[in-house]
């Protein structure tokens, strides 16, 4: 193709590639917005096309590493920037989560709207254009391969993303923003509806658990003793912490689960602490503390050695100390152990010397330790009625088309074989089923139950 065919830059793109510099760097409150990869890899394509002399070998690096970025999150540049926005972390986000409109300070409002303003800029700045400039600045006689995909954002965020849209002037929607924050939260409480705890700070989970509340059969005056304590919980009542005891695979665990995915529209977040770091609760609650989401704090499996600094650290969230408790936390744990702490015949009180006066008191708030928890939920293992129940539910849902009597055989013959009469158990036994009789069907199958 002759030279002539080919783009050349104007002086008016390196203008305006040096404006969307500037813009971004006048950010007063939403810097966050451009610090992810995606951000930076934009930042630093504008960089690169800056001036008219620019390497083209760096500037088609820069503008790959900024399509890769684009790609590895599957999404648009806009919708990124929009949901940069929505789940950013700065001091408006987070007095807008607990705080009318109208008792934020006015410095943080003018603050905001300028701060809109700029990203709007930015957010003008399509792939198209830069695929363009790069095309200009690198010579080349047809622009690079602009990374696109259909609109995906959903609920709240595509409300908020067309009302953006519809705006001549960004810095017009810091009111609706605030009411998006105080509405939804912000940071990784607004991201994700599941997270947990680890090496001190909070990680959000992308792919919580997907159980939901009708897969769950059998033991129904647990399931809505817990419901009504977690609605007290969503309508800012003081709810009670949970202790739900009883046998393995009895569905304790995918009981709290459940909660995440009937009430994550309500508000509720699920944080996932484990024993090692229940040391960690008191700061964990105080983190919690006049955030604007509901929190259940989830202990799997919970039990004590003596002396164990987790025990000292629970108690004083379950009883509480000088602090006051906060509304939007409480906490749900599990466990096979009706009494937490692990008890042996040695450490029952014997008249010795050196003995400690009052060891029974201490035995004995050892064994009461559950009791601090405002509501404990039994979980009896299942008898053969309950089993087969909750079998006969899970087949139905999983649509498996086989008679009454080979289902009951079958499953009875499982819970034999394998770890005995469970919600667990009746589970497992139900996707072994479906996948052999699916095998079966398309003339595949070599096994049998």
């Amino acid at each position: 193709m002759d030279n002539q065919a080919i783009p050349m830059a104007s002086t008016s793109s390196y203008t305006k590639v040096q404006y969307l510099q500037r813009q971004a760097a006048s950010l007063l409150l939403y810097q966050s917005v451009l610090q992810g990869e995606v951000g930076i890899a934009f930042l630093e394509l504008l960089q690169a096309i800056r001036y008219a002399q620019a390497d083209a070998r760096s500037c088609l690096q820069a503008y790959g590493s900024y399509f890769y970025a684009l790609a590895a999150r599957n999404q648009n540049w806009e919708d990124y920037l929009i949901t940069q926005i929505l789940f950013s972390e700065n001091p408006f986000t987070r007095l807008a989560g607990v705080q009318e409109f109208e008792d934020l300070p006015p410095a943080l409002v003018t603050a905001v709207q300028h701060d809109l303003q700029a990203l709007q800029s930015l957010y003008e700045c399509s792939s198209a254009s830069l695929s363009e400039w790069v095309q200009g600045v690198a010579h080349m006689p047809i622009s690079p391969v602009v990374w696109y995909k259909g609109q995906e954002l959903v609920g709240v965020e595509t409300k908020f993303t067309t009302y953006l849209e519809e705006l001549d002037n960004w810095g017009d929607a810091v009111e609706e923003l605030a009411a998006y924050y105080r509405q939804c939260g912000s940071g990784l409480f607004a991201e994700y509806r599941a997270l947990r705890w680890q090496s001190g700070q909070f990680i959000g989970i992308r792919y919580s658990d997907p159980v939901k509340l009708s897969a769950l059969v059998g033991y129904e005056s647990q399931r809505d003793a817990l419901l009504k304590n977690t609605e007290f919980l969503l309508s800012g009542e003081m709810a009670l912490h949970v202790l739900l005891y009883g046998s393995r695979g009895s569905g304790k665990s995918s009981l709290v689960k459940s909660l995440l995915n009937e009430y994550s529209n309500h508000s509720l977040r699920l944080l996932e602490v484990a024993k090692s770091d229940l040391k960690d609760l008191p700061e964990i609650v105080e983190h919690l503390r006049g955030v604007s989401q509901k929190f259940i704090i989830f202990v799997d499996d919970l039990s004590f050695e003596d002396d164990d600094d987790a025990f000292k650290a629970l108690k004083v969230v379950l009883e509480g100390n000088l602090t006051a408790r906060p509304q939007n936390v409480v906490v749900y744990a599990t466990s096979n152990r009706r009494h937490l702490i692990r008890e042996f015949f040695v450490d029952r009180p014997t008249p010795k010397d050196n003995e400690e006066i009052h060891a029974w008191d201490t035995m004995q708030e050892k064994l009461s330790f559950s009791d601090r928890f405002g509501l404990t939920l039994t979980f009896e293992p299942a008898n053969q009625k309950t089993y087969l129940k909750i079998v006969q539910h899970l087949v139905t849902q999983a649509e498996i088309n086989i008679t009454q009597e080979d289902l009951e055989f079958q499953a009875l013959q499982w819970a034999t074989r394998h770890n005995g009469r469970s919600g667990r158990t009746a589970r497992q036994f139900v996707d072994f089923l479906k996948a052999d009789l699916t095998l079966f069907n398309t003339g595949n199958n070599t096994s049998n139950t």
